[in-house]
């Protein structure tokens, strides 16, 4: 990254508001709007009023030759004459200036929030009186009074104070702070009208609030560390970051949406969606489109819901990455060392034209709805089911990049190898920007002969690693059970596989296969973190679960086997024969008859092994051993509990 330049100078307070309001000094349109609270102004003004330091600003000088590279706006409350190319942009401090200048130079009432961020509007001055005794607080000095000028109490039936014109100020002494660089006229007016009441004397009391209050405006200095013109983007997005810790961090979404402002394009209503368009796609907006592709109908929100406006970008990034590095291996005059990387990292985002994004931008989407189909044929229908949002990134980036190709059962069978040995790999929750860099130039190669991509031959799962899985935030969790439903696993209790519709209407969810009432009804208990384990978890509806219940799976089996008939005769639930029923279960990666003996420690070992099969069917790739060894029984259960680094039992 090139060096950051910067100069610090003070500038005068007065020139700041001035260069505000004449639009030199305005906001990059990644700044959020942000109403300070009327105690924090009124705190603001005091330090002012005594010339205390109030902290530096940072500003972004513009270039002379392009002018800025970000959207901008005016300081809220500015002219529209103020609506001109700035010279500088301000980084940190918004709310100070903005408050300061609504307050002290603007003559309109100023917006702004209670502590119980209720809106309202404030005329703010300074109690003369109090600002000249030395003994008061500065702070009790400064207040505010509503648009009327007119301070009430009783529930608003009593009038307090009332400052609602010149000559009330100058009866009661209190100064309107948006006078504060400016008191030629209101110090003559309150002079005539002291005179008038024959106490001139009154003239003095104003010359020292002048002196010792007001010139602390005028004469007031405010240290500015303006960055060079040539700060790069990522700089700017730190600097800003840093800088503004009491707000939401910014994202390389609201730097490039200020950035394609600038040229003309509106980044924003292309994401969210534009409700004036008569386009219904940009209507609509990119993400609602995605997040209502493909969903059932009963969903909400598909299984894109969760894809953010960087994940989108991270794509387009690297496809744009990829193929200026493809054009620097084409040139005879470039050398290895000079051949950019394939990138999807902020500074990737940063450095992304409106052009690149416009080229691929179209894709990209098409490439994320074609990943929805994907997974649907994987069978994962929602987004709590996703294993790893983050792969959703290379796998959108890959099906824009290959196009019509993803209509090939050889492509999308060697995309499925991919994802799944992804999955089961568990190799996208940290560090994925390097691997997002090898899928998008390894994959499509490989669709195209080369050979099997790092994620592939990365894919490995552990046999004892089913053991430890438990939780259903594991992507490998997750993916286990919708490669149950892939392969055709079978409701126990209707009989039908889950297809989409099943799925949705039968309220398909993970069960335990030995009830965890049951488990812990043994002697010695069997402990959670065993029970819990993925190998003792199966997908299935709601109904069968009810009818699993707590008891003993030899019993529930039974029922299953036996049907059951109501009080008149007709038949509730129909009877299966043990064949058939075997058969069902059988497509879960059971084994049936450790399940129907009741042989939890069997079961564990024997279903240990067939859900290992299932995932090397689909990786390609065989799984270390396991370490466990141990005959069938209460030995092989502890040698499992050993394994996970477990007691088995609780504790006496």
């Amino acid at each position: 990254m090139a060096k950051t330049t910067f100069d610090t100078n003070p500038v005068l307070l007065q020139t700041l508001l001035k260069n505000c309001e004449e639009g030199k000094l305005q906001l990059p349109d990644f700044q959020r709007s942000w109403v300070w609270e009327e105690e924090r102004i009124m705190s603001l003004i005091a330090s002012v009023s005594r010339g205390f330091p109030m902290g530096a600003l940072m500003s972004l000088k513009s270039k002379i030759d392009t002018g800025v590279v970000f959207a901008y706006r005016p300081i809220e409350g500015a002219p529209v004459a103020a609506q001109t190319k700035p010279e500088q942009l301000l980084l940190d401090g918004q709310q100070r200036m903005t408050s300061l200048y609504q307050s002290c130079m603007r003559r309109q009432v100023v917006s702004t929030i209670t502590a119980k961020k209720r809106l309202v509007k404030r005329w703010f001055y300074i109690d003369i009186r109090k600002a000249l005794n030395t003994e008061a607080d500065r702070d009790s000095a400064i207040f505010a009074v509503p648009e009327d000028r007119k301070l009430k109490e009783n529930f608003d039936k009593d009038i307090v104070l009332d400052l609602s014109s010149p000559k009330l100020e100058y009866e009661h002494l209190m100064y309107p702070l948006n006078q504060a660089f400016n008191w030629d006229t209101w110090q003559e007016e309150f002079g005539d009208f002291w005179i008038a009441k024959g106490k001139s004397e009154m003239r003095e009391v104003f010359k020292e609030f002048k002196n010792d209050v007001l010139k602390n405006f005028t004469e007031y200095q405010v240290p500015v560390i303006a960055l060079g013109a040539d700060t790069s983007h990522e700089a700017v997005c730190l600097v800003f970051e840093k800088v503004n810790t009491g707000g939401k961090a910014l994202d390389a979404f609201e730097l490039l949406t200020a950035m394609y402002a600038a040229q003309g394009h509106k980044l924003r209503d292309d994401w969210l969606g534009d409700e004036k368009s008569d386009d219904a796609d940009l209507k609509l907006g990119i993400q609602k489109r995605l997040a209502n592709f493909g969903r059932a109908a009963s969903q909400v929100q598909g299984v894109l819901a969760n894809v953010a406006a960087t994940d989108f970008l991270q794509a387009i990034a690297l496809l744009h990455t990829k193929e200026l590095r493809l054009a620097a291996i084409a040139d005879p005059t470039k050398k290895e060392n000079d051949w950019p990387a394939v990138r999807a990292t902020r500074q990737s985002l940063l450095d992304l034209p409106l052009s690149a994004y416009k080229k691929h931008g179209i894709s990209v989407r098409t490439g994320f709805e074609r990943a929805a189909k994907f997974l649907r044929q994987q069978q994962i229908h929602r987004v709590v089911d996703l294993p790893y949002q983050t792969q959703l990134v290379p796998l959108a980036a890959i099906f824009s990049e290959i196009g019509d190709k993803a209509e090939h059962t050889t492509n999308i069978d060697k995309i499925a190898r991919w994802y799944w040995c992804g999955v089961f790999g568990e190799l996208y929750g940290s560090a994925v920007e390097s691997r997002f860099a090898k899928d998008i130039l390894e994959v499509p190669a490989w669709l195209d002969g080369g050979p099997p991509p790092s994620t592939v031959s990365d894919g490995v799962l552990r046999a004892d690693r089913l053991l430890t899985m438990r939780s259903r935030l594991s992507a490998a969790y997750k993916g286990l059970q919708a490669l149950l439903l892939r392969e055709g696993a079978i409701d126990f209790r209707s009989g039908q596989a889950f297809d989409q519709t099943v799925f949705f209407d039968e309220g398909v969810d993970i069960h335990h296969i030995f009830p965890k009432d049951w488990c812990e009804k043994q002697t010695p208990k069997i402990l959670p973190a065993i029970y819990d384990s993925v190998i003792n978890k199966t997908p299935l509806g709601y109904r069968t679960n009810r009818i699993i219940g707590g008891v003993a799976p030899s019993i529930y089996l039974g029922k299953l086997e036996s049907g059951k008939v109501g009080t008149n005769g007709q038949i509730i639930e129909p009877s299966i024969a043990k064949d058939t029923l075997s058969a069902y279960l059988q497509t879960h990666c059971i084994p049936v008859p450790e399940l129907y003996d009741n042989n939890f420690p069997g079961f564990m070992k024997a279903r240990q092994k067939l859900l290992l099969d299932l995932i090397v069917s689909v990786t390609k790739n065989a799984a270390p051993a396991s370490t466990a060894s141990a005959d069938e029984g209460e030995e092989l259960t502890l040698a499992l509990a050993h394994d996970s680094g477990l007691e088995l039992t609780e504790a006496e």
